[in-house]
């Protein structure tokens, strides 16, 4: 019989695979990686072209929100990675398959028993002050900072199974594990970037506004010059960048929170890129013909969630029966303008090797619905509200103003009112659903969506130990499931962790954790003279050195 491989070597190549699948395309990478294996990327003029790149070319961009320069604050997310993506470096970076390639790690290798991951860092690199990179910038980013629970870094409940991180001089770091965790390097590429220790050490972490919301320091391609609170963040490159100067000179990230005045800005040219999340105003833009339109696949899927620590939410009917209440496939064709597909859990078709769609489906019913409730002990009131033990099934729904969020929670609204269920709709301005909604868990539902690592392994989003703290956003506990995502990590080989993120697919969509909506389809709208790699923006944004403006 032939000796399987680990998973651990499989790994890269099983998600290329997977991948170009899917028409995304590209190479694996292995623990040895490449550090040029995505050098040339999609969209780059070709040799011909090159006199004609503009090398002195500012590039334009938005940003819903004001940042925190900190990637690991607890109230940075969306609208602070578009911006810290080009500051900071992690030890991996998504390579245009999104695969993990190197950063400030040139290579990586667990233990034979999976509890262990080396990483040999790449020398000669420094913050943008001057001061050397080094393995004590690992050591404390993680230990001082991401594994203190006390501190509720932003992604830290990535990282539970990590018991801590140790330097083997200045060049090597091994993560400890408290369990093997196969899928370490592609979340190492998932916003994990390193922090300075000689700035932070002795400093709160969230209360250095100089460095947080004035002037952060990084190793990136690019390095703050100036920052307009409200109005935009000015960025140069950074001619000492470890892997070769950008071939742009400027970004200016303006803060738009205004999907339509965003578009608005880019039909003028007073922006050159805009990820367009919105479908219906892609009509718009075909009709210019100073823009490229580029359609992307993303990790991503869009959900509801319901606040579980709620005994009503607890039961599985109730939640089944408001999924059956909501027409997906008429908000695909109508907000989405049928750039979408229905969805069944949190494995995408982008993730072909690992997507299960044979598995329990709840289409469109409000019969049905209304009979899920009456078994589940629902009846109506005399208002029409479904009632049980005298209280009515009425529900707080907070909305975020980004994108297609307000209108597909008003169609959300409007299903669930037609059977019997009170929704009272509140339209919040970005930051302050964030904090609301995400940080303080004050709602009882919500619709959202993740992106996440190219990857199955789901655990830091579903496991009950992440309930109400980290990204387990509806508090949902289940130790059947805890049990299978953790399997799943430990999985040594590939036939195994198929078979098991299969049979988690199962479980889920029968049990609904959350509301499972849609997989969106993703575009990027750009003008003519500017060329990036194909893929999404902030994988794009991984290799931004690249990026080029003609003249």
């Amino acid at each position: 019989m032939k000796k399987k491989k680990t998973i651990y070597s499989l790994l890269g190549g099983l998600l290329a695979l997977s991948l170009a699948a899917t028409g995304c395309g590209g190479g694996s990478t292995g623990s040895n990686a490449n550090p040029d294996a995505n050098a040339g990327a999609n969209g780059n003029p070709p040799a011909e072209a090159q006199a004609d790149i503009d090398t002195n070319a500012t590039v334009n961009f938005a940003t819903s929100a004001d940042p925190n320069f900190n990637p690991w604050s607890p109230s940075g997310y969306m609208e602070s990675q578009t911006v810290t993506e080009i500051i900071f470096d992690g030890l991996t970076k998504w390579g245009t398959d999104y695969t993990p390639i190197p950063s400030l790690a040139t290579s990586w290798e667990p233990s034979k028993d999976g509890l262990t991951w080396t990483f040999k860092l790449r020398e000669g690199v420094k913050w943008h002050d001057g001061q050397p990179f080094s393995s004590d910038d690992v050591v404390y980013t993680f230990n001082e900072i991401v594994l203190k629970k006390e501190l509720g870094a932003n992604g830290s409940s990535n990282y539970t199974d990590v018991e801590k991180v140790v330097a083997n001089g200045p060049n090597e770091v091994q993560f400890i594990l408290k369990k093997p965790w196969s899928s370490l390097p592609n979340y190492l590429a998932y916003y994990a970037k390193i922090l300075p220790k000689h700035i932070f050490a002795g400093q709160d972490p969230w209360k250095l506004t100089s460095f947080n919301k004035e002037k952060p320091i990084g190793t990136g391609p690019f390095k703050i010059v100036k920052y307009s609170p409200g109005q935009s963040i000015e960025l140069e490159r950074n001619p000492d960048y470890f892997g070769g100067a950008a071939k742009i000179a400027k970004v200016i990230v303006h803060i738009v929170p205004d999907t339509n005045t965003q578009i608005a800005q880019l039909l003028s040219g007073t922006l050159n890129l805009v990820d367009v999340k919105d479908p219906t105003l892609l009509d718009r833009l075909k009709q210019n013909q100073n823009l490229n339109i580029t359609p992307v696949t993303e990790n991503k899927y869009y959900w509801i969630s319901l606040d579980q620590s709620q005994e009503r939410f607890q039961d599985v009917k109730v939640r089944q029966a408001l999924l059956t209440a909501i027409d997906r496939e008429a908000i695909i064709k109508g907000v989405l303008k049928g750039y979408g597909e229905v969805a069944t859990g949190p494995i995408p078709p982008l993730q072909s090797k690992y997507h299960n769609a044979d598995v329990q489906k709840y289409p469109y019913d409000p019969e049905k619905a209304k009979e899920l409730l009456k078994e589940a002990g629902y009846t109506p009131g005399a208002d029409g509200i479904m009632q049980k033990d005298g209280k009515p099934l009425e529900i707080d729904m907070p909305t975020g103003q980004f994108s297609i969020l307000v209108p597909a929670t008003q169609l959300v609204q409007q299903y669930w009112q037609k059977i019997g269920v009170k929704v009272n709709l509140q339209v919040m301005e970005w930051n302050s659903f964030i904090q609301q909604v995400v940080v303080n868990r004050k709602y009882d539902a919500t619709l959202n969506w993740w992106a996440m690592p190219t990857d199955p392994d789901v655990l830091t989003y579903y496991h009950s130990s992440t309930a109400g703290t980290g990204f387990n956003i509806p508090g949902y506990k289940n130790p059947e499931l805890d049990k299978l995502m953790e399997q799943g990590r430990a999985a040594a080989t590939e036939e195994e962790r198929v078979k098991i993120y299969n049979d988690m697919q199962k479980l889920m969509a029968e049990e609904l954790p959350y509301l499972y909506l849609w997989y969106p389809q993703a575009f990027i709208s750009t003008t003519k003279k500017l060329q990036l790699p194909n893929t999404s923006v902030i994988v794009a944004e991984d290799h931004i050195t690249e990026w080029t403006m003609t003249k």
